[in-house]
């Protein structure tokens, strides 16, 4: 009997540890199959409100493209992986990518209207001399000014409201000017009214501001790409970040191919054609234009890239404006720039002030050394003419007809030039 229970015992013995055994074979298996999976757990940005500017609003562009941001459909990076930390915030400019679908992705810029640097001193300056303080509610602190509660009253946006700013867009208004800029300002969902009815007293506050900071987007929102103006698509902001199509920096075809070359500066040169002569009877001027000034996209078209440094006089109502008028400051004169800096006279501006520039800034750089003699030696000839200023009276679009007649037999019609191709296989126009 004694012997039978030894035996049962040792086979429940047995058993148990089999069991045992399988129990662990079991648990270790699962964490086998489940541990590859860790890797792929989601990790996201770490959006922050002061990185955006959300923090600075109302004193920002606008919130119009916010979600976008948050819900990982713009991403800073070019290999669209959303592991990587956010860039330094003291950057002007970062390569992003967009998506409307989470499958397809278009580069985007996203740009700050001017750098951290002179957004922070330009706070510090709102807060000291408007309450006294080192830090405050930059909302609270602008809407105190006598310039914001005249917008408050106002109905329409008049050339008295934006006198004094510096932006090159408003140096020479028109009320017809003024108009279009309400009418078109996309940061809010109803726009179509030349009235300010249906802006908010928080909309009203981020166009001053940006109109005061940097005028570029609106630019861009007033003069859209799809109406065949020469300017990337605006696709919004967020806080104090500008997201547009992304172009490269002309700088970047200093060195391109002769016909590469040429093909640009033709297209410079139409862009330039079309500042001075188009169907809205404005006219667009440069304040200053450098290598970052226009830009190329993967096609080969080019555009204006930044254009905080355009002005528009408008040709059919003038300059609405004094010089007495002009000359008024206050602090939304004064975010970005020396209070003490002149204004430069809309009566000073002539036809070929633009075209003056881009022949001794950029032109140069772009075809020097490019071609054979004697074309080069004419392109020289033209260049140093041009950028002196032209002594006799020669018209801009003589000038730009007599430059565009030597470099269109330079280009070539390949797939490089995709904008035109293979279009300039079957018309004269390209």
């Amino acid at each position: 009997m004694g012997h039978w229970i030894c035996c049962f015992c040792i086979r429940v013995a047995e058993l148990l540890m089999l069991l045992l055994v399988l129990a662990l074979n079991c648990n270790s298996s699962t964490a086998a199959t489940a541990s590859p999976t860790a890797p792929h757990a989601k990790p996201s940005y770490s959006f922050g409100r002061t990185f955006l500017g959300l923090d600075k609003c109302n004193a920002c562009i606008g919130t119009s493209i916010c979600k976008k941001f948050f819900k990982e459909e713009i991403r800073f990076d070019t290999w669209l992986s959303s592991h990587l930390k956010l860039p330094p915030s003291y950057l002007l400019s970062y390569l992003g990518n967009y998506t409307d679908d989470t499958k397809s992705w278009r580069m985007v810029d996203i740009t700050r209207l001017t750098t951290k640097y002179q957004h922070d001193r330009a706070d510090k300056r709102i807060c000291t001399s408007l309450l006294k303080t080192k830090t405050c509610s930059l909302e609270h602190a602008l809407r105190r000014t006598p310039r914001f509660q005249k917008w408050l009253r106002a109905k329409r946006l008049t050339p008295d409201l934006v006198q004094g700013l510096p932006s090159p867009l408003l140096r020479c208004p028109s009320q017809r000017l003024l108009d279009r800029i309400v009418r078109r300002y996309a940061e809010v969902p109803d726009a179509g009214s030349i009235y300010m009815d249906h802006l908010t007293d928080q909309d009203k506050l981020r166009l001053l501001y940006t109109l005061s900071v940097n005028s570029h987007p609106i630019l861009l929102q007033i003069f859209p790409d799809v109406e065949g103006w020469p300017f990337p698509r605006y696709l919004g902001s967020c806080g104090r970040l500008v997201v547009s199509a992304s172009t490269r920096p002309l700088r970047d075809f200093y060195g391109a191919d002769p016909e590469v070359a040429a093909d640009l500066a033709l297209q410079l040169l139409a862009v330039l054609r079309s500042m001075g002569t188009n169907d809205l009877n404005y006219f667009f001027y440069f304040t200053h234009v450098d290598a970052g000034t226009f830009g190329v996209f993967s096609n080969g078209h080019l555009f204006i890239r930044d254009a905080s440094t355009l002005g528009i006089i408008d040709k059919e109502e003038g300059n609405q404006l004094i010089d007495s008028q002009q000359e008024y400051k206050d602090i939304f004169s004064c975010l970005t720039v020396d209070c003490q800096s002149a204004f430069v006279s809309c009566n000073s501006i002539r036809e070929k002030h633009s075209l003056v520039m881009v022949c001794q800034e950029l032109l140069p750089k772009l075809l020097k050394g490019k071609f054979l003699q004697p074309v080069q030696e004419k392109i020289d000839s033209f260049l140093q003419h041009c950028a002196s200023g032209f002594a006799d009276d020669q018209g801009t679009n003589k000038a730009i007809a007599e430059l565009a007649e030597l470099l269109k037999p330079l280009r070539s019609c390949d797939s490089r030039f995709a904008y035109r191709y293979p279009d300039c296989k079957y018309s004269d126009k390209y």
